[in-house]
């Protein structure tokens, strides 16, 4: 199967994640500016959540530029990570409306969680179709690296969340940040 279905459906999916998560945003009854107030902990949550829509989307674009053909494996593997990403809408709503509480924090953090899990298993899996090719595995080790630290982030997040969901959150955010730029070991992999 050529790769550019694969990357069709999986850019439709998430534009419709991100779409349902926007779709949390009520517009407040009245047209004071304090009217507004109430909807911040909702645009925290769901700026949070459109960023990371955003880096899985771009980080997703590049992983599948290394591969030359879908195959089963990789298909299922990529339906696994887009099933995860579909819960973020709901663990978003649940998170904004509720102001950051414990639980809902740490529901974030384990849907996070799983969502790098599945990415990284889709990695696994595209750079097994690679054959031969020594630069895409190296790439591929320094991003494993990155996907690594990701997860130990998210697994202390979930626990942390019970006592600061502050701190959960920006541990969170950490994760974000260092995936924000899609790693460039895979440009330099492409063009060698």
């Amino acid at each position: 199967m050529e790769k550019n279905r694969l990357e069709a459906f999986s850019d439709g999916v998430i534009a419709i994640i991100i779409t349902i998560m926007v779709l949390e945003l009520k517009i407040p009854h009245g047209s004071e500016w304090n009217n507004l107030l109430p909807l911040i902990p909702v645009f925290i949550s769901y700026s949070m959540s459109f960023l990371f829509i955003g880096i899985y989307w771009g980080n997703h674009h590049h992983l599948l530029m290394i591969m030359k053909k879908s195959n089963s494996r990789i298909m299922l593997t990529n339906l696994n990570l887009l099933f995860w990403l579909s819960l973020i809408p709901f663990a978003t709503g649940w998170m904004g409306e509720n102001h950051f509480e414990a639980n809902t924090v740490a529901l974030y953090a384990v849907i996070l969680l799983l969502c790098g899990v599945a990415y990284t298993v889709l990695q696994k899996e595209i750079e097994r179709s690679i054959k031969d090719e020594a630069n895409f595995k190296n790439a591929m080790k320094k991003v494993t690296k990155k996907g690594i630290i990701s997860l130990v982030a998210y697994s202390i997040s979930i626990p942390v969340a019970y006592f600061n969901s502050f701190i959960s959150g920006f541990l969170i955010l950490l994760v974000a940040i260092m995936w924000l730029i899609p790693d460039k070991n895979i440009e330099r992999a492409l063009s060698e």
